[in-house]
């Protein structure tokens, strides 16, 4: 989700460990951003779970020239997903 509007959701029924984290923003996130921004600028959020924090996901992050939100530590309040996930899910 973003000020440009919403991407597709991905339902996950695996652990999410590295590897699987950078498919997921291989195959949602970049066609999202793409969709939504085009060339334009934007700033990606997302907290500090171990996925998201491994040495080889920042490197793929960087790779695609993703600019990251600095998330301050013990921070679960500034995380705006948890509001959708009070909603019911299509299935």
């Amino acid at each position: 989700m973003s000020s440009a509007g919403v991407g597709p959701m991905c339902f996950i029924k695996s652990r999410v460990n590295a590897a699987v984290y950078q498919e997921i923003l291989e195959h949602f996130m970049l066609p999202s951003t793409d969709k939504l921004y085009g060339d334009g600028d934007f700033i990606f959020q997302q907290d500090m779970a171990p996925a998201h924090t491994a040495k080889s996901t920042k490197t793929w992050l960087n790779d695609h020239g993703i600019t990251v939100l600095d998330w301050p530590a013990n921070s679960p309040d500034l995380n705006a997903i948890e509001n959708l996930w009070a909603l019911p899910r299509e299935r």
